[in-house]
């Protein structure tokens, strides 16, 4: 039975607290959000929303780049012939200006989350929650401590003036996210060595920029300065880039890096990074070193939690600082629940905004269903993009799961060719002895759009028949997916 009248607080304003808090408010409690940097979190402000409006402009640059072999060029209107700065000339990326379009875009996210939340009657509070005991939150407010393009005007339903005062909660939810972890040996100056929250400041696009760290976070920013017109150098302490993703989609990636004119260093690892007037240095720990114009510090990130009165309250941490959650985001003390990046699921905003509503579902009395991350789609917003879900190489690999694979190259897909796409690949899986579709990759533009079928079928045990006897539109993209389960099927 849903419990109404609940008051419910919860620390963080980012999908996993601003999602709760709508289904809290739906559910019929008193909700109150307290919320430092402005709503949709760093998700919104200074990470997800801004990085891939980045690399939607870069995007466009190399579509431009590309315009000669679609048979597209610049022509005088006047004399009708072509024009000389098409042949000899390049696109180039204003970053001031890339950059105030980002951020004019993300302050408007903000703004429309804010008055989803303020129509619904929500308080949202501008400062500082912690816990002072299970039930009990202090409020401290602060002042400007939002990102420099999120101004007091971008938050008119915001109360700022109050004073610090004491919450009674039946439910706390902490949702506060994490920050860019930070190497004593190459400390951010935010001039010329940055984290992924600071590169908004950026006057002009960076001559030479030294990228440390390939993973996610590495490799989308790598490519979104090279094709805005950086050199860059990527510096990998793995094999390859990407380490963590599927093989094929990985080396795909690095060929396109590579080919595009960046310098990949691999088994390399960054043991300084100094700044050197107008310069940067990265120190590798085999003595080399590698010098440009800035630096971008990849490295991970570290859960927001200190300080917030976790410990003292009883809930249990891990070594690293992420919040122990179970598949409802309860923590270990009851009546407190905790969801996104603090807590050691998947960092991502769709995992983030699942836990902060299924906390309520649970704490409000809601029909509820654990989650479930086998289902959980992901993408790398590289060009071409990664996308995967369900089952990757590795889990096959390690539970030895009696799977077959096919993987379709897009090379040979109509739209593909239209398009001029080349780099790319649609991979599934598939139970032997069902043909139970348990995951798949896409490799190409576009590929978080094309995972979605993939992941239906995933999260709704369909068999490759019946994918393969879907409709697809001829010609798509979407093709290349029901003919890799037409190949899968299994005469009985």
């Amino acid at each position: 039975m849903i419990e109404r009248n609940q008051s419910v607080v919860i620390l963080g304003g980012g999908p996993g607290g601003y999602e709760a808090a709508l289904v809290a408010a739906q559910l019929g409690a008193t909700v109150t959000v307290v919320d430092r940097d402005g709503l949709g979190g760093a998700a919104v402000l200074t990470d997800c929303v801004p990085s891939k409006a980045l690399i939607s402009t870069a995007s466009f640059m190399t579509r431009m780049s590309q315009s000669r072999d679609m048979g597209v060029h610049l022509e005088d209107p006047t004399t009708g012939r072509s024009s000389d700065l098409e042949a000899d000339d390049v696109a180039v990326a204003d970053l001031a200006d890339v950059n105030a379009r980002i951020l004019r875009l993300a302050v408007r996210q903000s703004q429309d989350i804010e008055a989803r939340l303020v129509s619904e009657g929500i308080t949202v509070l501008k400062g500082v929650g912690r816990l002072v005991a299970p039930g009990k939150v202090s409020v401290t407010p602060v002042v400007a401590t939002a990102p420099e393009h999120v101004t007091e005007e971008d938050q008119p339903g915001v109360e700022r003036d109050h004073a610090e005062e004491m919450l009674d909660a039946d439910v706390v939810l902490v949702s506060v996210g994490a920050t860019p972890r930070v190497l004593a040996s190459a400390r951010p100056d935010g001039e010329r060595i940055l984290t992924w929250k600071q590169i908004w400041a950026l006057p002009e696009v960076p001559e030479h920029l030294v990228v440390v760290g390939s993973g996610v976070t590495g490799a989308e920013l790598a490519h979104a300065y090279l094709a805005l017109g950086s050199k860059v150098t990527l510096i990998s302490s793995r094999d390859h880039v990407l380490p963590g993703e599927d093989p094929d989609a990985a080396r795909v990636i690095e060929d396109v890096f590579r080919r595009r004119g960046m310098v990949v260093l691999n088994r390399s690892r960054a043991e300084t990074v100094e700044r050197v007037g107008d310069r940067v240095v990265a120190t590798l720990t085999d003595g080399r070193t590698v010098e440009g114009s800035h630096c971008i510090m990849a490295v991970g990130s570290v859960p927001a939690t200190e300080g917030l009165g976790l410990a003292e309250c009883g809930v249990q941490l891990t070594e690293s600082g992420h919040i122990e959650v179970d598949r409802v985001s309860r923590t270990s003390v009851n009546g407190i629940y905790a969801a996104g990046d603090c807590t050691a699921a998947l960092p991502l905003a769709s995992v983030a905004a699942m836990q902060g509503r299924t906390a309520m579902w649970h704490a409000l009395g809601d029909a509820v269903q654990p989650l479930n991350l086998h289902g959980v789609s992901a993408t790398i917003f590289t060009d071409p993009e990664i996308a995967t879900v369900g089952v990757s190489a590795k889990d096959i690999a390690d539970q030895e799961l009696d799977v077959r694979e096919i993987m379709m190259p897009l090379a040979t897909n109509p739209r593909s060719k239209m398009d001029q796409f080349t780099d790319g690949f649609v991979k599934l899986y598939a139970r032997k002895a069902s043909g139970l579709l348990m995951g798949g990759v896409v490799v190409a533009p576009k590929a978080s759009e094309l995972i979605f079928p993939v992941a239906l079928a995933v999260e709704n045990r369909l068999t490759v028949d019946q994918v393969a006897h879907t409709f697809t539109v001829y010609p798509s993209m979407t093709g290349s997916i029901a003919e890799a389960a037409r190949r899968l099927h299994t005469a009985e």
